[in-house]
């Protein structure tokens, strides 16, 4: 018997290409899903005889009152090695394995640090005027040399990221609530004691921290008022991280001077959010992980996920 399985959320009509699904021949018959699926009833209605789903990170919730109408389904991979939208544990009870792939933090870690240049080189306006016609020479960037970064987080992402920073001779300084002198000191960086004596001394500050009930707004009112006001915020992680009204309405006030955002709370962003028009704002629509490379590592992964299933093997299981 065939299985059917469903590739959600494949924005870019790229996972057929990036790995060799040709090993699953005769055993699974894929299909692709390029354009969301936005209702409970829509996603249903057409994955309701897949046995196998590959889904895109957070892209289409999974929880229990979906997985529960899924009858057939009995093998969920999920890009990347953490899925908060899959409720895990219902998938456990309903004999549905979740498996995850991996992928490689260099993708998310280069997206950080072009949101941090075209911040502060003001790349966006000055390629505008150059584009345009406008005046030659309108902004004064922020140098990086000798400049303070705040890593909120300093786990594989955050020590990429201080390395980088090292070697533009920046002073890095970092926090999060489990993070030792000791730790600190093994990737050359300074603990900070408390959140906010980093959010004062960072002329940017980075976030780099998994979203839990812990951390959720872990950076509010009060984080963002020990901000200086010519630093920079930045968050390529999880925007719940981030108070958002807080943020935007410290952005309009101008008491930091900008952000740099690849995560929001509702995705695609509603077109008259207003951080949309925030002249301060540099955005990009979630392409931290966006990339060839990680891409391939992703559906490469998912379809060995596949294979290991199939031979009553499973590999990389999450939840176990």
């Amino acid at each position: 018997m065939t299985l059917q399985c469903a590739i959600l959320d494949d924005y870019q009509q790229v996972a057929l290409r990036m790995a060799d699904w040709s090993v699953l021949d005769g055993q699974v018959h894929t299909r692709i899903y390029s354009n969301p699926l936005e209702t409970t009833e829509e996603l249903i209605h057409n994955v309701k005889d897949c046995e196998i789903l590959v889904i895109m990170r957070e892209r289409t919730p999974f929880p229990a009152e979906v997985l529960e109408q899924l009858p057939k389904l009995r093998l969920l991979v999920t890009t990347g090695m953490r899925n908060a939208s899959v409720d895990i544990e219902a998938a456990k009870r309903l004999g549905i394995t979740v498996c995850g792939a991996r992928g490689r933090g260099a993708a998310p870690t280069e997206l950080t640090w072009a949101l941090i240049l075209g911040l502060t080189r003001h790349l966006v306006a000055e390629n505008e005027a150059f584009r345009t016609g406008g005046a030659w020479q309108t902004t004064v960037g922020m140098g990086l040399y000798g400049k303070t970064l705040g890593l909120i987080g300093l786990g594989h992402i955050g020590k990429r990221m201080a390395r980088i920073a090292q070697a533009m001779d920046m002073r890095v300084i970092a926090w999060s609530p489990n993070l030792t002198a000791e730790r600190a000191q093994e990737a050359g960086v300074e603990a900070c004691t408390t959140l906010n004596e980093l959010m004062e001394q960072s002329d940017i500050v980075s976030v780099h921290m998994v979203l839990s009930e812990r951390t959720r707004h872990l950076i509010g009112t009060e984080e963002l008022a020990h901000m200086r006001p010519g630093a920079y915020l930045i968050n390529t992680s999880r925007a719940g991280l981030i108070d958002q009204t807080a943020m935007i309405e410290a952005l309009q006030h101008y008491r930091i001077a900008g952000a740099g955002l690849d995560v929001f709370e509702q995705e695609p962003l509603p077109v008259d959010h207003p951080l949309r028009s925030l002249p301060n704002v540099l955005a990009t629509p979630h392409i931290g992980y966006v990339a060839d490379d990680n891409y391939r590592s992703f559906y490469e992964d998912a379809v060995e996920d596949i294979v290991q299933f199939l031979k009553g093997e499973p590999v990389r299981v999450l939840g176990d």
